[in-house]
């Protein structure tokens, strides 16, 4: 899977593409199930959700008999690198500790989880997991 230099999606594809990552390649009709069982949207929403995340190249599409197959063609962690980008661009001036910073004055952060992340440091561990 290739890396986009700018993926930004709305909460709602990101949900959609959650459904591709953990099921691989996947039909409308499975997609559109889930994507009803979830969050009540109908089939022809789902369809066009993912026409337009064709189009991006976002996923993949391909035709098996009579339905559509599709597959995601960027990482989660690819979206993720990509959003907290112009996340950190747009509300921190491009300044990856304010965003830290706002995250441990707003106790977003845990005493454990901060255990955690200065592990991570320490080990120069820039993997997403």
């Amino acid at each position: 899977m290739g890396e986009s230099p700018n993926i930004s999606l709305s909460e709602l594809q990101i949900a959609l593409m959650r459904v591709l990552w953990a099921r691989g390649e996947t039909s409308t009709a499975e997609v559109a199930s889930i994507m009803a069982q979830d969050r009540g949207l109908a089939h022809t929403t789902v369809a066009t959700l993912l026409t337009r995340l064709e189009k991006r190249g976002v996923v993949a599409q391909r035709r098996d008999g009579r339905q559509l197959l599709y597959r995601a063609l960027v990482e989660e962690s690819a979206v993720r690198r990509s959003m907290v980008a112009d996340l950190i661009g747009s509300l921190f001036s491009g300044d990856a500790n304010a965003l830290v910073a706002h995250l441990v004055e707003e106790s977003e952060i845990a005493p454990d989880d901060l255990a955690r992340i200065r592990h991570r440091l320490a080990q120069g561990d820039g993997d997403e997991r």
